[in-house]
């Protein structure tokens, strides 16, 4: 059995502001390490519950984040960017049983600690199929289409109520009580990592690969704080102007709507001006 750990940091014990994410500050050196003790204790979780490899993928900014020499042993883990699927990366290889989602947030345009969509500001919202959508819920369609269920979900309190959403059988740990964007009740790694550990435990006995979703159709739209930002991101071939600061995509596969998506939000980086946004 091999389990999946896309590990992502706002979500993370202890994480509430800017600083506590953002590479080379202070507070992002002392926050790695409550990140990297939540991604291990899920991990020795899954290691309790039965599975024989745990593979985490890295899906926070740089993608450099977690401490390798504090994991257990066993597990492996792929970090640095440029990957094809991005924070879900390796699913795509017929060999993942399960997901879990560790240290994820709600989406843009929603509350929850640090709430955001690929981009921290310059995104207001997305749209899948009409339904607002974070990160989540974008990579629970990615991996549906693999056959590969979302097991476990850890976060603030309002991420584990989008996990409801779409994937409502997977065990969720709040590891803090959102308050507003940049303040939350946290409960301490000692608390958080025996919370994850269980829960990963759990979680073990919902892996199992599942028929593949496919056939669908996929509309996604992103929503930005200035026009400009939407003019650049039609650059990518299939997206069209749908609103005031809106545009709009359609694919026929999940594969094809998150590299379109990582495109978009590549270009609309380019443009963002130190200032004006």
């Amino acid at each position: 059995m091999k389990i999946l750990i896309s590990a992502d940091m706002e979500g993370a014990t202890g994480v509430t502001w800017p600083a506590d994410v953002l590479p080379g500050t202070p507070q992002w050196e002392r926050c790695r390490s409550m990140f990297t003790s939540d991604v291990n204790a899920a991990a020795l979780g899954f290691y309790d519950g039965g599975a024989d490899e745990v593979l985490i993928n890295e899906a926070h900014w740089s993608m450099r984040n977690l401490l390798l020499e504090r994991l257990d042993a066993r597990v492996q883990m792929l970090t640095g960017k440029h990957k094809s699927l991005s924070m879900v990366e390796g699913i795509q290889h017929g060999d993942v049983d399960a997901i879990a989602f560790v240290g994820y947030h709600t989406g843009a345009g929603t509350e929850g600690v640090l709430a955001h969509t690929y981009l921290a500001n310059s995104i207001t919202g997305v749209w899948l199929n009409g339904v607002r959508a974070s990160e989540g819920l974008l990579n629970a369609h990615v991996a549906a289409e693999y056959g590969v269920p979302v097991v476990l979900v850890t976060g603030d309190n309002l991420t584990c109520v989008d996990a409801d959403g779409y994937a409502p059988e997977a065990r969720k740990v709040a590891v803090k009580d959102h308050v507003s964007r940049y303040a939350a009740v946290c409960r301490t790694p000692a608390r958080t990592a025996a919370d994850i550990r269980a829960a990963a435990k759990e979680a073990t006995a919902l892996a199992g690969r599942r028929d593949p979703v496919r056939g669908g159709s996929f509309t996604v739209e992103l929503e930005f704080d200035a026009e400009h930002l939407a003019a650049a991101a039609t650059v990518v071939p299939g997206v069209a102007p749908s609103g005031e600061r809106r545009v709009a995509y359609t694919s026929t596969t999940m594969y094809e709507g998150i590299r379109t998506f990582k495109a978009v939000t590549t270009i609309v980086s380019s443009a963002v001006e130190e200032q004006y946004g």
